[in-house]
């Protein structure tokens, strides 16, 4: 069995923000040379997520909309008093709802290889979501087979 991992960055530009990444991991799994195993798209990070799903922009809104709704920036975070009482430094980001959004969503998701391809439908899309940017991101992706 084959092992090839990747790294690749993701720019998100605004607070949330839901990026199309399938042509990205396409790309590594193109590269990899497996043919038949599995690819495993990962976050390691605690406010951004890993889904699946259609690529149309009303429904990207209702995403985010649905997230607002569940965990509202507004609304009180125990997270976000955590500095004050470890005595910890902040990084300036009150950010609770952040990792309740990822919590959510989760961290990763694990797609079929097929004669050197993702099994993917074409209503379906891998999305990096940002859930505390505007930062930079790095996706593990690890492509594992024959």
């Amino acid at each position: 069995m084959k092992i090839y991992r990747k790294k690749i960055e993701i720019k998100s530009t605004s607070s949330v923000e839901i990026i199309d990444i399938t042509d990205k991991v396409s790309e590594v799994v193109s590269k990899s040379g497996v043919r038949e195993g599995t690819v495993l798209v990962y976050s390691p990070h605690t406010s951004a997520g890993i889904f699946i799903n259609h690529n149309e922009p009303m429904l990207l809104q209702d995403f985010a909309r649905v997230l607002y709704r569940m965990a509202p920036i507004d609304d009180r975070y125990s997270h976000d008093l955590f500095e004050l009482a470890k005595k910890n430094k902040s990084d300036g980001r009150s950010n609770g709802h952040s990792h309740c959004k990822v919590m959510l969503l989760g961290i990763s998701e694990t797609l079929p290889i097929e004669k050197g391809h993702i099994i993917i439908t074409s209503k379906q899309n891998i999305f990096m979501a940002e859930m505390d940017g505007a930062r930079s991101r790095d996706i593990i992706v690890q492509v594992m087979g024959l």
